[in-house]
């Protein structure tokens, strides 16, 4: 199957996080996934820069930052300078997105936008050309190990359709509840990119669940 496997450095074991990052660069896996919170716009705090400019100096997979926070323009030429190769912003979380998405290109990173559950994906018609990736949150941000959201399924499918109609480039990522049961469906679905957390730091032999992912689970 042909798709892309992003683990999320939220659920690894920071007390030795360059282990973990050494293991996603010697795994299958294609990206690492960065998960910025700030407590205002999800109800939890990650990381920052310089945990990011940290990671840049061992990572050898492209590093792909979702931002979970209020007021993003304000950070966009940071998170470039830490080395994030992808930034996605919220949909909710932007007042003018189609300049937000513009500053990120300007800035040498691909663009991507995310939708929380309830957002409907009919509300990205218009910025889908401009954008390189879209994230269906498929959990509620702000908290690893969430359940998967069984609507999501519907609203994946209608992206697919909406990015077809449009002639839009961009890729369809997901992020929540991803797991060796459901991964494969999903992927029929439409889905490109797979944020997957818990389900890879929590195992024994994570570079084996990366691997098994990749292969369509079970």
């Amino acid at each position: 199957m042909s798709y892309l496997i992003a683990p999320s450095i939220l659920t690894a074991n920071f007390l030795d996080l360059r282990k973990e990052v050494e293991m996603v660069n010697e795994s299958e896996a294609d990206w690492i996934h960065l998960d910025i919170m700030d407590g205002v716009f999800v109800p939890n705090l990650t990381f920052g820069f310089h945990i990011i400019g940290q990671i840049k100096t061992i990572a050898r997979k492209p590093l792909d930052a979702h931002l979970m926070i209020t007021d993003p323009d304000r950070y966009l030429e940071e998170f470039r300078n830490a080395g994030v190769n992808k930034l996605t912003v919220h949909y909710e979380a932007c007042t003018h997105l189609h300049r937000t998405i513009r500053q990120i290109k300007s800035l040498g990173m691909d663009a991507g936008v995310a939708i929380n559950p309830h957002t409907p994906i009919y509300l990205l018609e218009t910025i889908l050309t401009e954008l390189d990736l879209v994230l269906n949150m498929t959990v509620n941000p702000g908290f690893g190990a969430q359940s998967f959201i069984e609507f999501s399924y519907h609203k994946i499918r209608v992206l697919k359709k909406l990015i077809s109609e449009t002639g839009s480039k961009a890729l369809i990522q997901i992020d929540g509840g991803v797991d060796m049961t459901n991964i494969r469906q999903l992927a029929d679905a439409g889905v490109d990119v797979f944020v997957v957390g818990n389900t890879v730091f929590s195992a024994d032999d994570p570079a084996g669940v990366i691997s098994k992912l990749k292969q369509g689970g079970k």
